[in-house]
């Protein structure tokens, strides 16, 4: 069909098919070819945890690694687990749902490399690869279900540029819904090495599980909360005792998990979570300490009520915070760092950069 000039009477563009030149264009030569056009290529990362399922995609950009979309939803898929064994048929469904959404942004995004790794439900429950084979089937992401130790990697890549500098002993931590990971790294060039560390199958859902509140009393919460204290203190009781040799040196900490980010954002009094306010912020240890202890006096409702909680996190924060504070006491850094970042952008770094220092950037991306 012939193009017809534009209505203000301005003469046709150069190339096109209008006026007397185009009327002695011979039919068979061959159209002006089109630019090529090379789209740039993407990378994704989806990290399926015991209580969350997070994506995130980029591109490379000067340099870094620019997020150009993102996802998180709840999913809970380590509900029930620690006493049945197994994922529940509810937690599938909410699981495979969130994936589908998943899958829909990697192909509206043209992702040219992703991975997609699951953590300690995975990892514990007796039916974590007939989810990954479900997965698979109804959506066609391919579960990776991955080792702590490969949680415990990818965690520090994805967060390690965050570390206080300094010259003292760093540890970083991330406690997740189902497990915790201590690792004690170095931080002193570009790249990081892991010295030593430790994973224990107690995060924020299986510790609240496994010391359910006797009832919603000050005297039950308190009960519940000293046990959950006790609990992950005997857990890194072999890490605190490797942990003795830094006694009296100047100790760094860093932390990546949604318990640190949401105690970063009670400390900040955010009226709603703040991604720009909370990563990289750093909190006196001690505040740390007294946010932990006001919200495992508080009841589950007064916990909803906070803003950056609400009733999605009300039951669960107390155990992190039990998790929390029995890192700080091996580990009795004057501060606490905290990055909102970690195996997602550890799996981005591995996919475009094979794990060299590129920096992955959070800019306002288009919805």
């Amino acid at each position: 069909m012939r193009q017809m000039a534009a209505p203000s009477g301005r003469p046709p563009r150069p190339g096109s098919r209008t006026g007397p030149a185009a009327k002695g264009r011979n039919p068979a030569e061959p159209a002006a070819r089109a630019a090529h056009f090379v789209r740039p290529r993407s990378y994704a990362a989806i990290d399926l945890g015991t209580n969350n399922c997070r994506l995130l995609i980029a591109r490379p950009q000067d340099g870094e690694l620019v997020v150009i979309d993102a996802f998180s939803r709840i999913v809970r898929l380590g509900e029930g687990l620690h006493l049945s064994g197994r994922i529940s048929d509810a937690a599938m469904d909410r699981t495979v749902a969130a994936l589908a959404i998943c899958a829909d942004k990697l192909r509206r995004r043209h992702v040219s490399l992703s991975r997609a790794v699951a953590t300690e439900a995975c990892r514990r429950a007796a039916n974590g690869v007939e989810l990954a084979e479900r997965v698979r089937r109804e959506t066609g992401i391919v579960l990776d279900i991955i080792s702590p130790a490969e949680e415990a990697r990818l965690a520090v890549l994805g967060c390690h540029n965050l570390m206080e500098p300094g010259e003292g002993p760093a540890l970083i931590f991330d406690i997740g819904g189902g497990s915790t990971e201590l690792m004690h790294v170095d931080v002193s060039n570009h790249d990081v090495q892991i010295h030593d560390w430790i994973s224990v199958p107690w995060g924020v859902v299986s510790l609240t599980e496994h010391a359910p509140l006797p009832d919603d009393s000050l005297a039950g919460r308190q009960a519940a909360y000293a046990h959950m204290r006790e609990v992950t203190r005997t857990a890194f009781a072999a890490f605190a005792g490797r942990a003795e040799q830094f006694a009296g040196q100047e100790l760094r900490l860093l932390g990546t998990s949604g318990t640190v980010t949401t105690l970063a954002s009670v400390f900040l009094n955010l009226p709603r979570y703040d991604r720009r306010a909370v990563d990289g912020l750093v909190v006196p240890t001690d505040a740390m300490r007294d946010i932990s202890r006001r919200l495992a006096d508080a009841s589950i409702a007064d916990r909803a009520d906070i803003a950056c909680i609400g009733r999605e996190r009300a039951d669960l924060v107390v155990a992190g915070c039990a998790i929390l504070e029995s890192i700080i006491d091996l580990w009795p850094a004057a501060r606490v760092g905290v990055a909102d970042r970690g195996i997602r952008e550890g799996i981005l770094r591995t996919l475009a950069m094979q794990g060299r220092d590129v920096p992955v950037t959070r800019r306002e991306y288009r919805k």
